[in-house]
Formats: C-alpha cells, sequence, structure tokens
C-alpha cells in the first residue's frame, strides 16, 4: 500500500475543525434539517434527478413546480393530521389549498410570461 500526503494537508485539517467545532456543528444540523431532506425528496421520489429543460429560465420554472408539488404534498399531509372537528368548524383548511393553488400558478406564469401553454380556470 502506498500512503500519500497532500500538499493541502493544512488546509483540510483547518477545514475539518472548522466543520467539527461548535458553529460547524450548529450549521450541520441547520442544512441537514430544512434543505437537504427537500432535495432528498424531491429527487428520490418526485423524478427530478435531471431536469429536461433548455435555459435557465425553463429550469427555474421547473424547481418552481417541483417546489410547488412538494408544498402540496406537505399541506396536505399537515391538512390530513389535523382533528376533524376543526376542519369542519371553520372550513378554513378547504379554503386555504385552492388560494394557494391560484397564487402559486400565477406566481409561476408571472415569472414565465413567454409560456402560453398554462390555462387554468378557477
Amino acid at each position: 500500500k502506498k500512503f500519500s500526503v497532500t500538499y493541502y494537508r493544512a488546509e483540510y485539517e483547518r477545514n475539518i475543525a472548522r466543520v467539527e467545532g461548535p458553529q460547524g456543528r450548529y450549521m450541520k444540523g441547520k442544512r441537514q434539517s430544512t434543505v437537504e431532506p427537500v432535495f432528498g425528496t424531491l429527487i428520490e421520489f418526485m423524478g427530478l434527478r435531471k431536469i429536461n429543460t433548455i435555459g435557465l429560465k425553463q429550469a427555474n420554472k421547473a424547481m418552481h413546480l417541483s417546489a410547488i408539488a412538494y408544498n402540496l404534498k406537505k399541506y396536505l399531509k399537515f391538512d390530513q393530521k389535523r382533528s376533524i372537528p376543526i376542519a369542519i368548524g371553520s372550513g378554513a383548511g378547504k379554503l386555504a389549498l385552492p388560494l394557494f393553488v391560484k397564487i402559486m400558478v400565477h406566481y409561476v406564469k408571472s415569472h414565465s410570461p413567454a409560456h402560453g401553454k398554462f390555462t387554468f380556470n378557477f
């Protein structure tokens, strides 16, 4: 076996110490709890391994639509966990979903006016 030491060993050790310090552990925990699960879900379960579009605008639109789908799934799961008397009593939960969808569709349409294939009737 061959053991080699890189020229950048000092930088590697400094980075390892920074990541293993208290602030590094805190930031790693934050990232793992907020960002990484979302991208993991989009990649593994929602087919976003590859974006088949041409141009940044189209790729951005695909990411927005994926994020909307993720948030809708999350909202529906949250809505099902709520107790039945609250959902029936106020009706606000039933009104919030169509409004949320309408706002998101308007957002996507306004950020890509050249794409005319969006037709949604509410």
